[in-house]
């Protein structure tokens, strides 16, 4: 399999990126980022795009991949939902609009978060953002589009982009509330399943994440 990973430069991208590395099952990944990632490997290369809204100007280096695991992302703490919505929204959606056209047999998987909010009305601004971004992701006429609902997230040992303050509070939380406490390793490993198997749903909540990576 040949796969494309955005957020190689955040906590969840590179993980996804670390696990695909390391699976025999695929053959090249692209990492698109805003800048270098810091990890180099024989069959990862490194495509910079400094804004998402124009990846239309890279569609030749696209040419090829059987999926793309959209990991970028931001928190919404302190940002107005104008920002929030066209870093989250309008950058995905330009992204995952021009990977359609060039290959609709793609399948298109995308990190979103728990307590998403499908119906795109509920008070909490990043709950409604992200919901409504999930939901136009499904029109695309992807081969499938899988979107993934993580919690609290353990990242890989000594992983460069996860802050220790943050490793120490998802340990404590996977100790207090297991079930609400995803291995980042598991995120990664369902993001190929979603990529190998049929009748995978389009939204996957942590246990559904869980099983599908086993």
């Amino acid at each position: 399999m040949k796969i494309i990973i955005t957020g190689t430069t955040g906590m969840v991208g590179e993980a996804v990126l670390l696990e695909c590395l390391q699976d025999a099952k695929i053959t090249q990944v692209l990492s698109v980022s805003r800048k270098p990632c810091g990890i180099t490997h024989p069959k990862m290369k490194e495509l910079l795009v400094p804004n998402f809204t124009e990846i239309a100007a890279f569609k030749d280096e696209l040419v090829g991949f059987d999926a793309c695991f959209f990991c970028a992302g931001i928190s919404s703490v302190g940002m107005k939902e104008e920002q929030y919505r066209h870093i989250t929204y309008d950058t995905t959606l330009a992204f995952a609009n021009t990977l359609v056209q060039i290959n609709p047999n793609m399948v298109f998987t995308y990190v979103s978060g728990a307590s998403t909010d499908s119906t795109e009305k509920g008070r909490v601004m990043w709950a409604r953002v992200k919901g409504k971004t999930e939901n136009d992701l499904m029109k695309l006429p992807f081969k499938r589009v899988v979107n993934f609902r993580p919690g609290a997230m353990l990242p890989f040992p000594n992983q460069q982009y996860a802050k220790k303050l943050y490793n120490v509070i998802a340990k404590a939380l996977h100790f207090i509330m297991p079930k609400k406490v995803i291995a980042l390793s598991a995120l990664g490993q369902a993001m190929i399943h979603a990529v190998e198997r049929e009748n995978v749903k389009s939204i996957l909540e942590i246990a559904d994440i869980n099983a599908l990576a086993k």
